[in-house]
């Protein structure tokens, strides 16, 4: 036996039928547009306006008036302490690390932190000043100079007089 249509039965059959059919891509509830209808390369890019390029035009600016190049006759010149920092010895470098940790044992003031025979270097407090004492090899012998932590040449009057006394005991050049 068959059951006859309600109002309400017809009323949910009709908005189930429209639901599918707009929801299956039926063209009339469909809006249409030239720009999704090209191929994805063929489309404009779209930037927002929030995203451009920041303005990069006073980056390299220098600060002063007048553009300068830095060359080797502007920069200042070095201490005479940083320039006498160092000094070449003929002979092994082990050999000469070896005479030089006799010969700071022997002197007044020098009191050795540390040494480092691979390194070649000796951690000194001399005269209230730190700094390192480094033996490195070169071609004719070994460089014997005196560098501060960061490993540029030690400045100040302890550090020049320490590497003159060790010049003129070790005969270096």
């Amino acid at each position: 036996m068959r059951l006859p249509l309600s109002p309400i039965r017809f009323l949910a059959v009709a908005v189930l039928a429209v639901a599918v059919l707009g929801a299956s891509g039926c063209s009339w509830f469909r809006k249409g547009s030239d720009l999704y209808a090209q191929s994805p390369e063929n489309r404009p890019l779209e930037v927002p306006p929030d995203l451009n390029l920041p303005d990069t035009s006073g980056a390299m600016k220098l600060p002063g008036d007048s553009p300068e190049s830095v060359t080797r006759s502007s920069m200042a010149p070095r201490p005479a302490a940083a320039q006498d920092a160092g000094f070449t010895v003929q002979g092994d470098r082990d050999e000469v690390f070896n005479r030089i940790g006799e010969i700071l044992a022997a002197t007044d003031g020098v009191t050795i932190a540390s040494k480092a025979q691979i390194l070649g270097t000796y951690d000194l407090d001399y005269q209230g000043s730190k700094f390192l004492l480094r033996v490195s090899k070169t071609g004719e012998g070994a460089y014997v100079s005196a560098v501060d932590p960061r490993g540029m040449p030690a400045s100040g009057e302890a550090p020049a007089k320490l590497v003159s006394d060790l010049k003129a005991a070790l005969g270096g050049n």
